[in-house]
């Protein structure tokens, strides 16, 4: 009972990342001009990284430790294809929340996977948890941004939301550490099939918007998020 309180709080806490980037999005007008430029495309480049150092760090390398070469691409593309579609019919309906859908997506596998690498005592867990919190907190910034450019929610109600977002965590990890601790191979698949998905987010939505004319500190953003990825592997070694 204490391991499955201990999933549950950790998992938790990475999925509060999202509504705390929302929150931080709704009080930019503090220094409205700089965060709606650099701040904002910074902001981005960093949720580009943490998301690359979790598939180059913890999901790729987890995951190619049960499947053969042929399997593992298989799943990583099938991730790929499968955001690609949820991306083209969010598109063609006009939602307003495709930065939400896509956020959630995200982070349901990512929390079964999670849930699954504290069951096997794996040293990664811990690391994958900061990863996904990582990347939580632009990615609710940013689905915070297109919520309110909409203009449908109030702040206080989009952020509720996120809030009851963040709660669907736990349930998945504890779903994984309780059915899927010695289901080696499910588990493969589902974080190549995770990584795969995250990587086409990167170059689909978050890559394109980084790049800001006549400035250029907003890519190290990108190179921050990976290099706290990297520190964080490092010291799980």
């Amino acid at each position: 009972m204490e391991s499955i309180l201990i999933v549950g709080v950790i998992t938790l806490l990475a999925g509060l990342a999202m509504p705390l980037g929302a929150v931080l999005a709704s009080i930019e007008d503090i220094q409205s001009d700089w965060l709606k430029n650099e701040f904002r495309h910074g902001v981005m480049a960093f949720g580009g990284g943490a998301l690359l150092s979790a598939i180059a760090l913890v999901l790729v390398p987890e995951g190619i430790q049960h499947l053969n070469p042929l399997w593992a691409a298989l799943c990583f593309m099938a991730g790929g294809l499968a955001f690609m579609a949820l991306d083209i019919v969010l598109n063609r309906i006009k939602t307003q929340a495709s930065q939400l859908a896509a956020m959630l997506a995200d982070f349901i596998p990512e929390s079964i996977a999670l849930g699954a690498a504290f069951a096997a005592d794996s040293a990664q867990a811990y690391l994958l948890a900061l990863l996904i919190g990582l990347q939580n907190l632009p990615e609710g910034f940013n689905a915070y941004r297109e919520l309110n450019a909409a203009g449908s929610l109030k702040p206080s109600k989009a952020i509720l939301i996120f809030v009851s977002m963040a709660l669907l965590g736990p349930i998945a990890a504890i779903a994984g550490f309780l059915w899927l601790a010695d289901m080696h191979l499910s588990i493969s698949v589902i974080m190549l099939f995770a990584a795969g998905g995250i990587l086409y987010s990167i170059f689909q939505d978050i890559a394109p918007q980084v790049k800001l004319e006549a400035h250029y500190a907003p890519p190290l953003g990108a190179i921050l998020g990976f290099v706290l990825g990297l520190v964080g592997f490092m010291l799980t070694r």
